[in-house]
């Protein structure tokens, strides 16, 4: 009898320092994503919603999109949350994403002084491009193969024009949308930047920003932004099932609702546009 007892005892040991690791580990999602949804508060807001109706703490990694898809590639996170559409379909069209979801957009907006140097006010997207080449106004790129920086990039293109990128007044920053920003007001330049950055950039400088939004409104500056799952097939490590819980939560009502209620200055930074 006592011999059985012991073994039980090891055998209940052994299930609970096997299966504690796991638990903890299922705990915890990893999640890489563009510097907007951290830049803005977004996901300081999300973060502890998503805990307390999940138990799942949520940690990030904020950097420009095409960076987050290569550490979805590497398999150094769970999920990513983005906003370069062709992109993202590669990605997962490479093997490397699955359950793409679109669940929220905001649009691309140019700012600049508000004396405006190069007429762009209430312009067209391809006349405003324009019109800084011919004046050789400063316009300060984000140059890191961000979200932002490839709509940029096909912005020019559509606008039949060669990217600037060996031009002085092109200003090629390799950093951050916020930091761009300033680089573009401390030049007294143009800048493309998300209208949800924007407006935390406008909140910071209490409303009274020395760029202004000129350009926007064209159908071809919408903003739309996605999470991906890392396929498992390619990770074999990934928690997968972790990241389809909080793609199916922040693809719900509660999380949709939530998103729209996110505003600054009174302005919402992001539309939710999951389908249910």
């Amino acid at each position: 009898m006592k011999k059985s007892f012991i073994v039980l005892i090891c055998l209940a040991l052994a299930v609970t320092f096997l299966s504690t690791p796991s638990s903890a580990e299922e705990s915890l999602l990893m999640m890489a994503t563009t510097t907007s949804t951290d830049n803005t508060g977004l996901l300081d807001y999300l973060a502890p919603k998503f805990k307390a109706d999940t138990g799942i703490e949520l940690k990030w990694t904020a950097t420009g999109t095409g960076k987050a898809l290569k550490l979805g590639e590497n398999c150094d996170v769970d999920v990513l949350l983005v906003h370069a559409p062709a992109a993202e379909k590669k990605f997962v069209a490479d093997g490397f994403g699955s359950d793409r979801k679109e669940i929220m957009y905001n649009d691309f907006v140019v700012i600049g002084p508000a004396e405006d140097p190069a007429g762009i006010k209430g312009q067209s997207i391809k006349e405003a491009f324009g019109r800084i080449q011919a004046k050789q106004a400063v316009f300060a790129s984000r140059g890191d193969n961000s979200g932002t920086h490839k709509k940029e990039l096909a912005l020019w293109k559509a606008a039949e024009m060669q990217v600037p990128e060996k031009e002085k007044w092109y200003v090629q920053t390799g950093q951050g949308m916020l930091s761009t920003i300033n680089i573009a007001a401390e030049q007294k330049g143009y800048t493309m930047t998300d209208r949800g950055t924007y407006i935390k950039y406008e909140d910071t400088l209490k409303g009274n920003p020395p760029l202004k939004i000129l350009v926007e409104g064209d159908a071809v500056l919408l903003n739309q932004y996605s999470v991906i799952a890392v396929d498992k097939k390619h990770c074999p490590q990934v928690k997968y099932d972790t990241a389809k819980r909080f793609i199916d939560w922040i693809a719900g009502p509660a999380a949709q609702h939530l998103i729209k209620e996110f505003k600054l200055l009174g302005k919402p930074l992001f539309t939710p546009n999951a389908e249910m």
